[in-house]
């Protein structure tokens, strides 16, 4: 439940960042998101760590964790942007949303924690879903350079949720995911300085969006996430967050005035079909099992 608040959220902020993306470069906008929210949850672990009576310790192993993992989370964020350029958002959406199928994968080999039938058949089911939610697949689908970019990306989405599977058990929410953080701001610090350096500084304008994303959608959402991969699987996380694209429908329909067809009605509901599958059939083996 806690993975699908983080997913909600995600999905609700679609309208908030185009808006501000009128007003800043994308990377520079990731940039200062990520140093707002890793700076936030550093402040936060000083304060703990000052008045509690049990100080969460900053373990050197944690913070190479933390910047292992943030590594991957950069490979999420920083190629989704570029590739965001030149190629369109529908597809974009639908590469992105392929790490559902990298997940399972990475896990089998990296973890070995191969998934269920019910979780690979939840898988299946919820990439027809996001096609169908956010393909048109009347028109024709070429490669565009920014496709290359986007994979990437789904690859570096799928990594980070493995990592997080991997160390997320063993170190405290805090210090690792301040760390995933701050990572992530360093690089993505370059990448702007590479692509954006005209536009560093991002306009007043722009700074309430960039706080609630910083603030709501980044150091909330990442340590929840941390926190919430502790009791479930690699591949059912990633089942998860694949309701993003289904929850940004909903709230583009609600808060935007947008209308959805047939096809991406069908889409969110199998999307959302591909998670219940899988939950629930995980639910009847431990059953069985007892």
């Amino acid at each position: 439940m806690a993975l699908v608040v983080v997913t909600a959220i995600w999905g609700s902020t679609f309208v908030v960042v185009k808006n501000a993306l009128d007003l800043v470069g994308p990377l520079v906008f990731v940039t200062v998101r990520f140093w707002v929210a890793g700076g936030a949850l550093v402040g936060l672990l000083l304060l703990q760590r000052k008045i509690a009576s049990r100080p969460i310790p900053i373990q050197s192993r944690a913070l190479r964790a933390g910047a292992f993992t943030g590594i991957f989370l950069t490979l999420g964020y920083v190629p989704q942007t570029i590739g965001l350029q030149t190629t369109e958002a529908a597809k974009a959406a639908f590469i992105t949303g392929l790490s559902v199928v990298l997940v399972p994968l990475f896990a089998a080999t990296l973890l070995r924690k191969p998934p269920t039938r019910s979780a690979a058949f939840g898988v299946l089911i919820a990439t027809v879903g996001l096609g169908f939610l956010t393909l048109d697949l009347k028109q024709h689908l070429a490669l565009a350079p920014g496709d290359l970019w986007v994979l990437l990306c789904a690859v570096g989405f799928a990594a980070h949720i493995t990592s997080t599977a991997r160390f997320a058990p063993h170190y405290d929410v805090l210090p690792f995911t301040a760390t995933q953080l701050l990572t992530t701001a360093a690089f993505a610090t370059i990448a702007a300085l590479l692509f954006e350096r005209h536009t560093l500084l991002p306009p007043a304008a722009a700074l309430p969006a960039i706080v609630y994303m910083a603030l709501i959608a980044t150091a909330f959402v990442f340590g929840v996430q941390t926190w919430g991969q502790r009791h479930t699987t690699p591949t059912h996380t990633a089942l998860i967050f694949a309701l993003e694209p289904v929850f940004a429908a909903l709230f583009a329909v609600a808060f935007a005035g947008e209308t959805l067809g047939a096809c991406e009605w069908l889409g969110g509901a199998l999307t959302l079909l591909g998670m219940i599958v899988a939950e629930v059939g995980g639910i009847v083996v431990k059953k069985q099992q007892l």
